[in-house]
């Protein structure tokens, strides 16, 4: 079993030598602490140092934290890195708030934790739907704007004509502001459109 450690500061003036030195007491060496230097906006499992803990922590391994919230940005995303390693058999110590899952206390507050984080989810939701509702009764449309059949007609015979004097797909769509897929998008919905017409 190997104790590895893991610290976060949100910015490169920020010092962890105060994290590393409370992981270092418990025992982890110093060359098996992983670090990040990034801000809260970033989940865990797309920072560096915690990319290379997940791919190096094994089964058995025990990954300490001066505090875990250093786990994560919010409830949820240190639930998910604690899910994560708990997966592959690791376990967590976080020295501040006396965490350990190898006694019921620390069983106990993870549960809690798994809680929070549940009620946290249950928040964004609850909060996002009621700002598109709100949204909905001041008329706010969601989705693409509607546009209109015969912008969409001139647009096409406007590239059409370009194809015809020699322009590329990709130089005739830029005319008109749209990207080659959306020029062949629209021209497939056109033929599609003349077949249709023609069978009738």
């Amino acid at each position: 079993m190997r104790l590895l450690g893991y610290t976060r500061v949100s910015t490169a003036g920020q010092d962890a030598q105060l994290q590393v030195d409370a992981l270092v007491g418990p025992g982890v060496q110093k060359r098996d602490v992983f670090s990040d230097v990034t801000s809260g906006s970033r989940t865990a499992i797309e920072r560096p140092g915690m990319k290379r803990l997940l791919e190096y922590a094994q089964d058995g391994d025990t990954v300490v934290a001066w505090r875990i919230d250093r786990l994560g940005r919010s409830l949820i995303d240190v639930l998910n890195t604690v899910n994560l390693l708990r997966e592959q058999g690791v376990k967590i110590r976080s020295i501040s708030d006396s965490i350990d899952p190898e006694t019921s206390s620390g069983r106990m507050m993870l549960g809690m934790l798994a809680t929070l984080a549940e009620y946290e989810r249950e928040l964004i939701t609850e909060r996002v739907n009621a700002g598109i509702a709100a949204a909905k009764q001041t008329g706010t449309r969601f989705g693409r704007p509607p546009v209109d059949p015969d912008v969409i007609a001139e647009k096409l015979a406007i590239a059409e004509d370009a194809r015809a004097k020699g322009r590329t797909a990709e130089a005739a769509a830029r005319l008109v502001g749209w990207s080659r897929a959306t020029l062949y998008r629209h021209q497939q919905a056109a033929r599609t459109r003349d077949a249709v017409s023609k069978q009738v």
